[in-house]
C-alpha cells in the first residue's frame, strides 16, 4: 500500500512488481470486497439446506418454470366449462393446489448447488459486449457484438456436467461447465485465467513465446502448454490431439477463418470480444465473462472491484489538477502516422489521467492514419509523447526518421514507451496484462503527466526513453 496526496492522503493498491496476478487476487481476498460477511445470506442458506437434508442427492427434483406454467394451464383447461364448485371438483382442486404449493415451495428451497450458483450471478457495469441470463444452474450467454460492425452475436448455453441440456436454438453452442481445459489465442486472455486461479487449465496456445505471465510461463517451461504455431494458422492436428474443452478466440469479421476449422474438428469455440469495449473498465470486466465458464463469478467480481476502485480513485485524483499537458501518441508505419482516434480506448485513458490528447475531438473509435506533415503541424509543441511502438531509445527514433527529432517532447526527453516490461521470451507485458489492469495504466499516465500527485508510485508499464 502507498499514499497519494491531494488535500489528504488516499490509499491506493500497489501491486507486487513480480507477481501482479497472484498479489491482486490475495489483496481482493483480504480486502472488505471479499469479506465473507457480505455473502452471509447465501452461505446461511446453504447451511440451512444442509441441515434440512436438501442436498443435491436427496432433494426431490423441482420442476422448471416452464413445467409449472404448463401444469397450471392444464388445471385451468380441466375446469374450463365444468362445475368448479362441485364436491368432486373441490376435492380434485384441493389436491392439485396442494401439489402446486409443494412444488412452488420446492422452487424456493433449491439445492445447495443451486444456492451457490444464485449467489454467483454476474452484474455488469461497464462491459457492453456480452450478457448473461441465469435459469437455475444453466447460464445463457450472448456475445452480442463479436466484431466491428457485427449485426448479430454468438449464443452459448453453459450446462453443468451431468445436467440435462435445455432446449436451444441451432445457433447456440452448448458448453459443459466447469471447463476442464482451454486453449486461448490471445495473450490478453492469460491474466484472466491467472486472476481467477485457473492458470492450470491452459493446455495450448499459438506461439507460447508471447506469454509473459510468470505463472503461465512455468507451465510452458514444464511442457504443460503446447505451442500450436501461429494464431491464424494453428496446427489443427496438435489441437485435435489435445482435445481441449474449448478454444477461446477473437473475431475481426464474420469470417471466423481458422476458428471455423477448429469448430469443424469438433472443438467448441468461444468468442472473446473484450477489445471492442470503449471504456477501459469495460475491457477489464471481461474477467467476469471468462469466470462464467469456471463457475468463478465471485472471485472475478472481487478482483474486478479492486481494479475498478483503484481506477476511479486515480481518476478523481487527476481531476483535481487544472493542468492538462498536451499529448501526442503513435509513430509512422509505412506511409502513415498511426494514432488512437478521439473515442479510442487509449484516448479515454489519457482523458481520465488529466491529459489533453490533441486528437480528442476526433469521433472515431479505431486508429487514425495521418500524414507526417499534418501531425507535425498540430503536435510539434506537445508536452508529452506517449506510446512510440517498439522504439527503445531517442536515438532509435531519430535514426528511423530524422524529422521526429524536431518535436518538442523528443528535444525535452519527454518521450515514453509502454514496453518497459518484457516476458522471459520477449513478450510485451503491457499488451498481455494492460486490458485487465487499466488501473495500472492510468496510474502510469498520471505519474507521467502529474508526478506530484503520485509521489511514491513507480511506473509499471511505461518508462522514459533516454
Amino acid at each position: 500500500m502507498f499514499a497519494i496526496y491531494s488535500t489528504k492522503p488516499t490509499q491506493l493498491y500497489k501491486p507486487s512488481l513480480r507477481a501482479p496476478a497472484e498479489e491482486l487476487y490475495t489483496y481482493a481476498k483480504q480486502s472488505h470486497l471479499s469479506n465473507p460477511s457480505l455473502r452471509a445470506p447465501a452461505v446461511g442458506a446453504c447451511a440451512s439446506a444442509k441441515q434440512s437434508h436438501l442436498s443435491k442427492n436427496t432433494c426431490i427434483p423441482c420442476p422448471s418454470k416452464k413445467q409449472l406454467k404448463y401444469l397450471t394451464s392444464s388445471i385451468i383447461e380441466i375446469h374450463d366449462g365444468s362445475n368448479f364448485f362441485s364436491t368432486r371438483s373441490i376435492y380434485f382442486t384441493t389436491l392439485i393446489i396442494s401439489i402446486l404449493i409443494f412444488l412452488i415451495s420446492c422452487q424456493t428451497k433449491p439445492t445447495e448447488n443451486t444456492l451457490t450458483q444464485i449467489a454467483d450471478t454476474v452484474s455488469l457495469k461497464y462491459a457492453k459486449g456480452f450478457t448473461v441470463t441465469y435459469d437455475g444452474n444453466i447460464k445463457w450467454v450472448e456475445v452480442n457484438y463479436p466484431y466491428q460492425g457485427a449485426s448479430s452475436g454468438y449464443h452459448y448455453v453453459l450446462v453443468p456436467k451431468g445436467d440435462v441440456v435445455p432446449v436451444h436454438g441451432n445457433g447456440t453452442q452448448v458448453i459443459t461447465i466447469p471447463l476442464e481445459s482451454i486453449v486461448c489465442t490471445s495473450t490478453t486472455h492469460i491474466p484472466l485465467l491467472d486472476y481467477i486461479n485457473e492458470t492450470n487449465k491452459l493446455i495450448g496456445f499459438p506461439t507460447t513465446d508471447y506469454i509473459s505471465s510468470e505463472k503461465m510461463r512455468k507451465r510452458v517451461d514444464d511442457g504443460k502448454v503446447v505451442d500450436l504455431g501461429i494464431d491464424k494458422g494453428m496446427n489443427l492436428e496438435k489441437l485435435f490431439v489435445l482435445q481441449p474443452s474449448v478454444v477461446m478466440g477473437y473475431a475481426m469479421s464474420g469470417d471466423l477463418g481458422q476458428l471455423k476449422k477448429v469448430q469443424e474438428i469438433g472443438t467448441p469455440v468461444i468468442i472473446n470480444a473484450e477489445y471492442l469495449e470503449k471504456h477501459p473498465l469495460g475491457r477489464a470486466e471481461w474477467i467476469k465473462f471468462v469466470a462464467l465458464f469456471f463457475n468463478k463469478e465471485k472471485t472475478a467480481d472481487s478482483v474486478f472491484q479492486v481494479i475498478e476502485n483503484e481506477y476511479n480513485k486515480t481518476t478523481e485524483l487527476a481531476l483535481q489538477t487544472p493542468m492538462k499537458p498536451t499529448v501526442i501518441s503513435g509513430v509512422v508505419y509505412g506511409d502513415a502516422w498511426f494514432m488512437p482516434g478521439g473515442q479510442n480506448y487509449a484516448a479515454r485513458l489519457l482523458k481520465d489521467a488529466g491529459c489533453k490528447y490533441l486528437w480528442a475531438e476526433d469521433t472515431s473509435q479505431g486508429f487514425l492514419e495521418l500524414s507526417f506533415e499534418s501531425v507535425y503541424a498540430k503536435a510539434k509543441d506537445a508536452d508529452l509523447w506517449i506510446g512510440v511502438g517498439s522504439f527503445l531509445s531517442l536515438k532509435e527514433i531519430k535514426d528511423a526518421e530524422d524529422r521526429y527529432s524536431k518535436f518538442k517532447p523528443w528535444q525535452q526527453k519527454a518521450v515514453f514507451t509502454y514496453n518497459a516490461r518484457k516476458g522471459a521470451k520477449g513478450g510485451s507485458e503491457f499488451l498481455e496484462l494492460g486490458y485487465a489492469r487499466p488501473d495500472l495504466i492510468l496510474k502510469d499516465l498520471v505519474k507521467i503527466a502529474h508526478p506530484d500527485l503520485l509521489p511514491d508510485y513507480e511506473l509499471y508499464f511505461h518508462k522514459k526513453l533516454e
